[in-house]
């Protein structure tokens, strides 16, 4: 066996189409005889191969094998590529990638020969000359071997000097056998090692002029250069160990503080759950800790003397619970009630009188080819003074705006704004529709989003008043009986406002009962005084006078604020188109005398 220092040896294989496969075998053979020869492992000589031809494939590299049996299986697995001879490109891949250090060539500074040995059979197809010398000033010392047709002057543009040494040409494939052993003597000299004391601890490291020590695994080399030294991996603060770090020899493990169990990463530790044994016996929640567990009790429980069981807190008694009228004890809770006349308010606690005229109000308006431009400005005014008169305030009044005609559009939900202000300034903006008259699709969108908790409406148990109030002036395209009916069925109070060709009939139907004090009707919009006396009627009914239906006083008491506004504006409303139309006749009049005067002259 051949006892030189490590090297570092990569074969480089012509396998192009000109090398027949009988061939390729005697090849095989010369690649195993010489790795035969030589002392492989680690620590020792390393072994890679790569063939090529117009391209180049790895087979293993430096780091994959370290016995010799692995790496005659692998060489007798290759398959020849059998293209074209890219010589050029194998020298550039073998310096760049097979002799780098992440594929297992050792460093530099450690003087470890690295050796390319290339056979080929025939004359390169691209350039050897250049990156070949790139290569040998990269350090790699390049032994050319050709065989048959190969061309001298390629051979002598790759190897190394001195070429007498470092170019080999055989005269066929057969007599490649008998040239291993010379070429072995060439990789093979003294072993330094051997030739002297060497006195390392563990490893000597022959090299072509010396030696030098290494220490086994787990082992770093003093000082001297021989001796070698247990590693504490865990004194560089790298182990990543989240408890305790325990180093062994050359490596390190770690452990969990007691009551933790060390995870799957080897690194990190996780509380042990004694809950989960399921021999806790508590009540209600077990609760683990690092040496064990408690038993604790959900929120309004007290724990027991027994540790384990619970009961439950009377709260009204134990803690401040705030109510301004009584607090009412439950299950691990409490809630607070008001007396007859009052409203739980929004913090749920205080109890106030009645919001004047704090209602949930949803305005339907008709936005039909009928209504034309101008009119449907005098109906924004109208939306826009009952803002006006109204409490508006995410805790008062809120308001809503849905505008129909062929389709419905919502132009906001009751939480959208929370102002007056806000609210006037939409309503200006809103663009008219045009189109046909569905009222009923309308009714349907009110019921069924206008009026839910996620568009803003209050729930029912807060008793705060839902209004809808539908302005429209012409007959529907579409049934509204159904969706007038879930409408009053849901809780909802219906006023209905008809101007022009607004049909009766409709507009009684969508209207809440007493149907006479919840529907109007003018013949067009500039004539609507009649309908204040309409809205003046209480819709709260008095006491004493055979009531069939029962309100909350609060809830009566903002529908009855809801209509006084809402009779205001339309008085003054009224008021104004008389004063327009006084103006108009006046003008009639000065328009027929001056014809009058016209006449006479002529």
């Amino acid at each position: 066996k051949c006892r030189t220092g490590p090297l570092d040896i990569v074969f480089v294989i012509d396998s192009s189409r000109s090398v027949r496969p009988f061939e390729f075998e005697i090849m095989r053979q010369f690649m195993m005889d010489i790795i035969g020869s030589l002392d492989v492992g680690p620590n020792a000589t390393r072994i890679g191969v790569i063939q090529y031809s117009s391209q180049v494939q790895n087979i293993f590299s430096l780091k994959t094998f370290f016995t010799r049996e692995d790496m005659e299986k692998a060489i007798n697995s290759i398959i020849p590529l059998a293209q074209g001879t890219m010589t050029g490109l194998a020298i550039q891949y073998a310096m760049n990638v097979a002799f780098s250090t992440q594929e297992g060539a050792r460093p530099l500074h450690k003087k470890i020969p690295r050796i390319a040995i290339i056979v080929t059979d025939g004359r390169p197809q691209d350039r050897v000359t250049e990156v070949a010398t790139q290569a040998r000033n990269a350090g790699i010392e390049i032994y050319a071997v050709g065989i048959q047709r190969a061309d001298m002057n390629s051979l002598r543009a790759m190897a190394s000097p001195p070429l007498e040494e470092h170019v080999f040409l055989v005269e066929s494939f057969e007599l490649i056998q008998q040239f291993a052993k010379q070429f072995q003597d060439k990789l093979c000299g003294l072993n330094m090692c051997m030739e002297q004391e060497h006195g390392c601890q563990h490893s000597c490291i022959s090299t072509p002029v010396s030696f030098y020590c290494e220490c086994n695994p787990g082992y770093r080399l003093n000082v001297d250069g021989k001796s070698c030294s247990p590693i504490d991996a865990c004194a560089d603060g790298r182990h990543g160990c989240q408890h305790i770090c325990v180093s062994t020899r050359g490596s390190y493990s770690c452990h969990c503080h007691m009551g933790y169990y060390l995870n799957q990463d080897r690194r990190s530790c996780s509380m042990i759950d004694y809950c989960s044994f399921g021999n806790h016996s508590c009540q209600h929640d077990c609760v683990s800790i690092p040496h064990g567990h408690y038993c604790r009790c959900r929120s309004g429980f007290t724990l027991q003397p027994d540790a384990k069981s619970c009961r439950a807190t009377d709260l009204c008694n134990g803690v401040d619970h705030g109510c301004e009228f009584k607090c009412v004890s439950t299950e691990g809770s409490y809630r607070c009630m008001c007396p007859e006349g009052k409203q739980l308010q929004a913090d749920g606690k205080a109890c106030s009188k009645c919001g004047s005229g704090h209602v949930d109000l949803v305005l339907v308006i008709d936005g039909s080819k009928s209504v034309r431009p101008q009119n449907f400005e005098l109906v924004k005014q109208f939306v826009n003074r009952i803002v006006d008169l109204l409490e508006v305030s995410p805790h008062g009044t809120r308001v809503g705006l849905v505008q129909y005609s062929s389709r419905v559009r919502t132009e906001f939900p009751l939480n959208k704004y929370h102002s007056a202000d806000e609210i006037k300034k939409a309503v200006t903006e809103v663009e008219y529709m045009e189109k046909g008259t569905m009222t009923g699709l309308a009714l349907k969108h009110m019921v069924e989003h206008s009026f839910s908790e996620s568009e803003g409406a209050r729930p029912l148990s807060h008793n705060v008043p839902r209004i809808g109030l539908v302005f429209t002036d012409g007959r529907s395209q579409d049934d509204i009986s159904e969706w007038a009916r879930r409408a009053k069925e849901s809780g909802i109070v219906m006023f209905a406002v008809g101007v022009g060709k607004a049909v009766e009939e409709e507009l009684r139907a969508i209207a809440s009962e007493p149907v006479e004090q919840h529907f109007s009707y003018s013949a067009d919009f500039t004539t609507m005084s009649h309908l204040v006396e309409n809205f003046k009627l209480n819709i709260c009914p008095e006491e004493g006078k055979g009531v069939t239906e029962i309100r909350s006083p609060c809830e009566c008491e903002a529908l009855v604020q809801f209509q006084t506004n809402t009779v205001a504006i339309l008085q003054s409303l009224t008021e104004k188109n008389i004063l327009w139309a006084r103006s108009l006749a006046q003008m009639t009049s000065r328009l027929e005398d001056l014809e009058k005067q016209l006449a006479h002259k002529k």
